[in-house]
């Protein structure tokens, strides 16, 4: 097994130190950052980082304004996201900034390194899995550039999030399938906290307002009442 760059963001020196070496028994390479700035700084420098872990409340900046950074940049980061807060608001704003994962504190040791190896195996699947030969998806006037991750509607130029392409994507490669909402957690989020559903739902607003010539008669992204969402279409044009 290869050696993963971590890049750990705790301001607590104890948990800190107990977390860095439970991910060095994992083989990774840890880069321990106690300030948020500092933090912010290291997580957009050029290292390629294999896992951002996260604390939520951290000096100077903030984890969610450190996660809403991380995942406006090119490069995608896995990002496992630690906070005290117990308030479903606190934690369902970290996933919708974007991260992969959470942790309320205090949590195990064993259940940290499992969900650190849940992380870091899906980045392994992704990476065996072999070159996608389909480079772009069209269908009337949307067009989505899987390479560049850029997505266009009668050539203006869509300003998504990273989830919001994601998400996008994954309805046009499965064009005309409904999929729940559960369904979509677990795909897009690799997320399977059920009572975060409402997440979906904000996203696909969202998404709607930047997508829809109307959102209020969506075209592209259809309710399916009682059952969850698709897209409109049944052909989507491919190309390499």
């Amino acid at each position: 097994m290869s050696t993963r760059n971590v890049l750990l963001i705790e301001d607590d020196y104890d948990i800190a130190k107990l977390l860095r070496l439970h991910l060095e028994d994992l083989n990774c390479a840890v880069t321990v950052c106690h300030d948020g700035q500092d933090g912010l700084t290291r997580a957009l420098d050029d290292a390629a980082w294999s896992l951002l872990v996260l604390d939520l409340t951290l000096p100077n900046v903030d984890g969610l304004e450190i996660c809403r950074r991380v995942r406006l940049s090119a490069a995608y980061t896995p990002i496992l996201m630690l906070t005290a807060r117990v308030s479903e608001f606190e934690r369902v704003s970290g996933l919708e900034t974007g991260a992969d994962d959470y942790l309320t504190k205090p949590f195990s040791v064993v259940e940290f390194a499992a969900r650190v190896k849940a992380i870091l195996r899906r980045v392994d699947q992704l990476a065996r899995k072999p070159p996608v030969q389909l480079r772009s998806l069209r269908f009337a006037d949307l067009q989505l550039d899987l390479d560049r991750r850029e997505a266009r509607r009668a050539g203006a130029r869509l300003d998504l999030t990273a989830k919001e392409f994601d998400l996008l994507a994954y309805f046009m490669t499965n064009p005309a399938r409904v999929f729940s909402r559960s369904q979509l957690l677990d795909r897009v989020w690799s997320s399977t906290h059920d009572t975060f559903e409402h997440t979906v739902n904000s996203h696909i607003n969202r998404l709607r307002a930047k997508l829809e010539p109307d959102p209020a008669a969506p075209q592209y992204i259809v309710t399916v009442w009682g059952v969850g969402y698709r897209f409109g279409a049944e052909q989507i044009q491919q190309s390499s």
